[in-house]
């Protein structure tokens, strides 16, 4: 007992003999803000300190473990795909761009063919030779250019087969979800008890011998039940 409470004993305000149909309420209303404060607990009311182990973390949405890692899981793989897209398109690109470039050999192909008959019949002039010259040299260049599209496209296939690890890991996560959800339900059969909790005596304030700070004496019982059997 509180001293508060002893206050209210002494002023009238409590009937020791009934406990009203409002103070059953009350109770159960506190047992029922009791049991949701854990959840309703806001992340700015814990402030973590590495240095401190208890309290624990509160189980709310930003701390509750499994919770946590199912979406780790989620959105690992949401950017795991969406990666997968991007380097899927990138590849498409390399090969259009390759498809492209065969195109323009072709017309490159025909210009040199054009220009070493031009170059042949009139060596003199010097325009059929540069421009001979400079359709060889971009058929080189476009050779090279469809050389590095395709060491592009096997760079894209390589960082594909590398994003593999993400299904390794989600599957690793969702091994030691089963595990965690596993020992949560062992834990509440090893606990479960045959009273229901609501139906439980609630742990007392102070027992003797503990450092209960603020609780009345014995004496202050006796001065109590003294004075109300004077009334």
């Amino acid at each position: 007992m509180t001293q508060e409470e002893l206050d209210a004993l002494m002023n009238g305000d409590v009937d020791l003999d009934l406990e009203t149909e409002a103070e059953v309420k009350t109770e159960e209303s506190n047992t029922e803000e009791d049991a949701l404060m854990l959840e309703d607990v806001k992340i700015a009311d814990y402030k973590p300190n590495p240095s401190v182990v208890w309290p624990p973390p509160p189980p709310n949405q930003e701390h509750k473990v499994v919770h946590q890692l199912d979406d780790v899981t989620k959105d690992s793989e949401l950017k795991a795909t969406e990666m997968m897209d991007k380097l899927e398109s990138i590849n498409n690109f390399f090969a259009d761009s390759e498809s492209l470039l065969k195109e323009i050999n072709k017309a490159i192909e025909k210009n040199i063919d054009i220009f070493s008959k031009l170059n042949e019949k009139f060596p003199n002039v010097e325009s059929f030779s540069e421009a001979l010259e400079l359709n060889n040299q971009a058929k080189k260049s476009s050779k090279e250019i469809v050389g590095n599209l395709q060491s592009g496209q096997d760079e894209v296939m390589m960082a594909m087969d590398a994003m593999q690890y993400q299904d390794i890991h989600r599957q690793k996560i969702e091994r030691v979800i089963n595990v965690m959800r596993a020992l949560s339900r062992y834990m509440s059969s090893l606990f479960e008890g045959k009273i229901d909790d609501k139906k439980r005596v609630s742990s007392a304030v102070h027992i003797e011998g503990d450092s209960t700070a603020d609780v009345v004496s014995n004496d202050d019982i006796e001065a109590l039940i003294a004075s109300l059997g004077q009334k």
